[in-house]
């Protein structure tokens, strides 16, 4: 597929053959998504010329191959490929002394995030419930500077007051150490993926968005550890593509949203489309005979056929099923500057908003959805800590959620200072780090 090409001082690949076959029928050539991926992958070393990364990823574009299942899953394992690496091992030992195991949460690491590109400049919701669901979850926030909108998850952090984390110090050496003082860690894409400084250009110029724009919340990379995850995504039909996606990579924990207005948030104001992955047993695996216990249940049975299976359900989920009103999207949409939507983060955390607030609603129920995927919300008894009355709410809503208990909880994180305790912990701790 790719060939050495002699450009002078650089040593680049030829992908011509592929580029070839991609366009203008990939299926008639019989392209597969790890020729793709392993195309993609060269970028991460800068073994590709601007004009066929260009070339590649135009191709991808408008033959709507980067919007395949498949091909998103191969690229993004090729992105977490190139990523620095990060020792895992130490890290899942902080994760297993640090996480607290709640209802079908096993104290794993969690995300949450978009794609963007939705054009409705809203505030950072997805980041404040990061940081919210940090008072009971363990949160691994991948993020980075706004691309699309005035105010990325980056941008936003970096404008806080009246100290800013140091987002740079949470490098692939200093992760684990994170961990040890907060359940908090914002993981700067540049810091953990240098590749990508190889095509950033490329795209600027190109002028749509490509492939890239959908990776980013693939490409968590600390993904091996992480439990559960909400992603959103601002186009319906890429729903299912993602939900895809995400099993393919062996995702059991997950929700991709999309609001109907075409937003990558669960949506304040009207329905938001929702495919969550949901393991169940298979009824075609045989069980042993020999199997002493639960624990020592082997994965596949002696025809090779899984026990559990990764479900897709798709269902919708209104501001009623959080037991909270609607809001219109211009209520929670103030286009505002980072330092301007850094102040209503604060504001926020310090319990500082009203309780009817239309940002503060759309928060919970964001946060709401990662607590309920997270498993935290089906524990049947609830001791959160001081603040927390104990009345858990059992009602189930769409997809057997308990939607409401989750915003339960989020009000709880706001309300007794813990997600204020674990945002300050994490910014002293990442300001303690010489960068």
């Amino acid at each position: 597929m790719a060939q050495p090409a002699d450009l002078g001082k650089s040593q680049y690949i030829s992908i011509t053959p592929l580029l070839k076959r991609i366009w203008p029928s990939p299926e008639e050539a019989e392209v597969t998504a790890d020729e793709v991926a392993l195309a993609i992958s060269h970028i991460f070393t800068d073994q590709l010329s601007p004009v066929q990364t260009g070339a590649l990823l135009t191709a991808l574009h408008f033959t709507g191959w980067d919007r395949k299942a498949d091909v998103i899953a191969k690229c993004a394992a090729a992105m977490r490929d190139a990523a620095a690496p990060v020792d895992m091992k130490a890290l899942r030992e902080i994760v297993r002394e640090r996480g607290r195991k709640e209802g079908d949460y096993s104290g794993g690491l969690c995300d949450i995030v978009g794609t963007g590109g939705d054009s409705h400049s809203t505030f950072n919701i997805s980041t404040t419930s990061s940081i919210l669901a940090s008072s009971l979850l363990l949160l691994s926030k991948h993020g980075n500077r706004a691309s699309t909108s005035k105010s990325g998850s980056a941008d936003l952090l970096a404008s806080t007051t009246p100290t800013a984390p140091n987002i740079q110090a949470i490098t692939p050496d200093t992760i684990a150490k994170v961990y040890e003082k907060t359940n908090y860690a914002f993981l700067f894409a540049p810091v953990f993926h240098p590749g990508m400084k190889y095509v950033a250009t490329v795209r600027r110029e190109l002028g749509w968005r490509t492939i890239f724009n959908l990776l980013g919340p693939l490409a968590n990379p600390v993904e091996s550890a992480i439990e559960a995850r909400v992603v959103g995504v601002a186009r319906r039909d890429l729903g299912p593509v993602f939900a895809d996606a995400l099993r393919m990579g062996g995702a059991k924990k997950a929700m991709i949203i999309c609001g109907e207005e075409d937003l990558d948030e669960i949506s304040c104001a009207g329905r938001t489309f929702c495919w969550r992955l949901v393991e169940r047993h298979n009824p075609k695996y045989r069980e042993s005979q020999n199997v002493a216990d639960e624990a020592s249940t082997p994965t596949n049975d002696e025809d090779g056929t899984r026990r559990i299976l990764v479900e897709i359900e798709e269902f919708t989920l209104s501001p009623s099923d959080f037991g909270l009103p609607a809001h219109q999207l211009s209520e929670v949409s103030p286009g505002k500057l980072p330092h301007q939507n850094a102040a209503i983060l604060t504001k926020l955390l310090r319990n500082e908003m009203p309780r009817d607030d239309p940002i503060l609603h759309f928060v919970l129920m964001n946060t709401a959805a990662l607590f309920v995927i997270a498993g935290i919300c089906d524990a049947d008894e609830s001791n959160m800590g001081h603040g927390d009355n104990g009345n858990v709410i059992k009602e189930e809503g769409p997809c057997g959620g308990r939607w409401k208990e989750g915003v339960r909880r989020a009000r709880w994180a706001i309300e007794s200072g813990e997600a204020w305790k674990s945002w300050s912990a994490y910014v002293e701790v990442s300001n303690s780090f010489n960068t």
